[in-house]
This record gives C-alpha cells, structure tokens and sequence, in this order.
C-alpha cells in the first residue's frame, strides 16, 4: 500500500508550498489537486465557457486531457499538451476554480484521476476535499489553516512579486468571498476530517510549519 499525505485547507494557508517542501525532505511525490482545477477553470476563461453553466463546464472537462508533471521546479500542469502553469494563480482564475469544482460531475472526474495517481506511488497530496473524499484512507490526515487576514496578506505579496496590480483589500474580499464559496458548495464543501491533524499557521513561519508537518509524517510513516 502507497505512504499518501493529504493535506486539505482554505485558499492562501500555503498548502502547495509547503506540501512541495516536505514532499522533497520526505523524497516523496507532490500532487496539488487545485492546479487541476484551475487549470479546468482557466480553459473556461479562455474559451468562453461560463464557469457558472454546470453543463458546459461538465463537458469540457470531458473534452480535455489534464495531466501533471514532476520537474525540478515543482509540479507543471498541461491542458491536452499545453503547460498552463504560469496561467493558473490569477485571483480571476482562483474563482473560476472555486465555480466549477463545486460540480459533482467535474469532481467525479478529477478524483478518479487523483485516486488513480495516489494508488501507484508514495505521493503527499493537498487541496480542499483530500482528507474527507479523495483519500479518506491516507496514512497521514493534516488540516492547514491560518486567519483569513493572514493568508490575505501572504496573497497579496506573492502576487506583488509577479507584478499584479490588485491591493491587500482586494485580495482580502476575493479570499473572503472564496472561503465562503468553497465552505458551503453542495458538493465535498470544504471541511476538516475528524482525524486530520488541525494546524494553524498564522503565527508561523514557513519553515516552521515545514517542518511541523515532517515531524507528523515522519511519526507515522515510522513508528
């Protein structure tokens, strides 16, 4: 049976990150679900799929060939061939994300592909539904959160780094308004399993929970 950590958490907890820090200190594979779906999300966009028509949405998700790939940057997501990583952390496509994976028919589709993933190696694996849906039996259950001024802010510097324009207080209304699409969606909303690890990283820097998360997995992938 394959050693898999799912780590679920809100939008902005710095779950990709550090998820792919500890996949490599654990020598490990990284699998980021959200970049799935904003991939399907920005393919929405681009083709002038309304991300709200559940329909359409389902049927382009069909229609594309989603896959990831593992460089020595991190996890690369293409779209039939076309690698849209830099693509896909807009605040616009973040909400597309948040829209079509609310549809049971799109997560059906994405889990089997996950599931699939997960079976066939050591694989640690973040997102929104992980812990509670995707692999309800992994090894290692760990819920990352932090206050939503704190991941508002984290936002706001990463996109400032890649020169997007929005301000904290808009970036603190979009996650606001992310956080409540995301928790109350009818399908797989957002919530923590009842034997996932809670940690909360607001008052944490980024090597300390690192290594919080290393020291769980390591607890129990050994003892």
């Amino acid at each position: 049976m394959a050693f898999n950590i799912a780590i679920d958490g809100p939008v902005g907890a710095g779950k990709s990150s550090v998820a792919e820090e500890v996949a490599r200190r654990l020598g490990i594979l990284h699998l980021d679900t959200g970049a799935m779906y904003r991939a399907l999300g920005l393919t929405a966009l681009r083709r002038g799929v309304d991300p709200a028509l559940e329909e359409e949405v389902l049927g382009l998700c069909r229609s594309l060939h989603i896959t990831v790939s593992h460089e020595a940057d991190g996890q690369h997501t293409f779209v039939d061939g076309e690698d849209v990583t830099g693509l896909i952390r807009t605040p616009e496509v973040s909400m597309a994300a948040s829209t079509v994976s609310r549809y049971d028919g799109v997560r059906k589709e994405m889990v089997r592909l996950q599931q699939r993933m997960a079976a066939e190696t050591d694989m640690l694996v973040d997102g929104r539904d992980i812990c509670t849906t995707v692999l309800p039996e992994a090894t290692v259950k760990i819920f990352l959160t932090a206050s939503a001024e704190k991941r508002a802010w984290r936002r706001f510097l990463e996109m400032r780094e890649k020169g997007l324009p929005d301000s904290y207080e808009q970036v603190l209304e979009e996650l606001k308004k992310r956080d409540d699409q995301d928790m109350n969606r009818k399908v797989e909303p957002l919530r923590r399993a009842e034997d996932a690890v809670l940690l909360d990283s607001s008052d944490l820097s980024f090597e300390e929970v690192v290594e919080r998360v290393q020291a769980i997995a390591e607890e129990k992938r050994h003892g």
